[in-house]
């Protein structure tokens, strides 16, 4: 198989969707491998590199589209790739379809096969190509909240960590999962206050075993948020519904229960946000205002420590890439149900059913078109 590996063109996305090592470890099981001009550079890997390992450097994603069997991204397509994207051809990425309406169509009309990293999905639940990403997003939140709570940024003024004699910050984590988990880890090695909030109270069992004294896991609900709302410094939402649009857990007329200055990191964004107030930012731009409240919503955050993200991305993608490559999408849907969860879209269908019903459409379940 012929795989494409483009370089990515959505604001400051430092990212690539395979390393040379995975370059190395793809033709190793017979594939070939095109990488787009500089693909690499944000991430620390030049062309050489990819070269070096028995890559051809392609000139365009244009050509790449052309030629390729299979599309390897980070992020969505963005509405210039679109018309680019072939009848029968397999793109494997980030898709979160739930999020835009736009994409979904464009890609139903496109015909291809979408495999989208985010749906992929063990027996357990988990999601293996979300999980790295979601680490880096969680552990990332409280670095940039913490920014934003700066005064010199907007913010209240609030170090997290606080001062012998001086009460450290209260942060309220909306969601018990990797994202949530991971934030609030960094949190309370901080030194903050943290409130975890998660509506599974198996979860909130493991989470009062494994978490250090300053977290709280309490069960989520209406009334626990805008309680805790009025001494929350700073919101991470990091709430997630595979496949699905993320419920509006902090509502607008929440906001004002906030003190001004206070901050908003929320996650979810990629899925629609869970806060109501939120909308997709990015790294040139990626705070604005609401009612005093600074919202951080940037829906690529591991894009901004790239050299981390992409060697995490590649160690969780590649096995499945090269299981795509070697069997083809369908034999390998057929033959591994984790591959068959990440199967969107194909040849015009929606197949997994959290997109479906985001828009209101037609829903095809995969097993009847293999």
């Amino acid at each position: 198989m012929l795989v494409g590996v483009l370089k990515e063109i959505k604001t400051k996305e430092n990212r690539v969707a395979m390393t040379p090592d995975g370059v190395e470890q793809m033709l190793a099981n017979g594939h070939e491998v095109i990488v787009e001009t500089e693909a690499g550079v944000g991430s620390g890997f030049s062309n050489a590199d990819y070269e070096n390992a028995g890559a051809k450097i392609g000139a365009s994603a244009r050509e790449m589209y052309a030629s390729c069997d299979m599309i390897m991204k980070v992020k969505e397509p963005l509405p210039g790739e679109y018309p680019l994207i072939r009848e029968g051809q397999i793109v494997f990425t980030y898709f979160h379809f739930a999020a835009s309406q736009e994409l979904t169509q464009a890609v139903i009309d496109s015909k291809s096969i979408a495999i989208a990293y985010e749906t992929v999905e063990k027996a357990n639940r988990s999601l293996p190509l979300l999980t790295p990403m979601s680490e880096v997003a969680g552990r990332m939140s409280i670095q940039q909240g913490a920014k934003y709570l700066e005064k010199t940024f907007g913010g209240k003024g609030v170090l997290l960590s606080g001062v012998p004699g001086v009460d450290p910050g209260t942060i309220l984590v909306i969601g018990g999962g990797i994202v949530g988990t991971n934030a609030a880890k960094v949190a309370c090695g901080m030194g903050a206050k943290v409130y975890l909030l998660d509506n599974n109270l198996e979860r909130l069992r493991y989470l009062s075993d494994v978490m250090p004294a300053n977290c709280f896991p309490l069960m989520s609900n209406p009334a626990t948020i805008r309680r805790l709302l009025p001494e929350t410094d700073l919101l991470v939402g990091a709430v997630l519904i595979p496949g699905a649009k993320a419920p509006k857990l902090v509502t607008r007329d929440m906001l004002p229960l906030m003190q001004k200055g206070s901050v908003i990191v929320d996650v979810a964004i990629d899925q629609g946000g869970c806060v109501e107030t939120a909308k997709p930012t990015t790294h040139d731009d990626p705070v604005y205002d609401v009612e005093g409240i600074t919202h951080y919503c940037v829906a690529n955050m591991p894009g901004a420590v790239s050299a981390t993200s992409t060697r995490a991305l590649t160690n969780a993608t590649l096995p499945y890439a090269i299981e795509i490559a070697n069997k083809g999408y369908r034999q390998a849907a057929m033959d591994d149900a984790e591959i068959a969860r990440g199967v969107n879209v194909l040849n015009g269908k929606v197949t997994y059913k959290g997109v479906a019903d985001a828009f209101d459409m037609a829903y095809t379940p995969l097993e009847g078109i293999l």
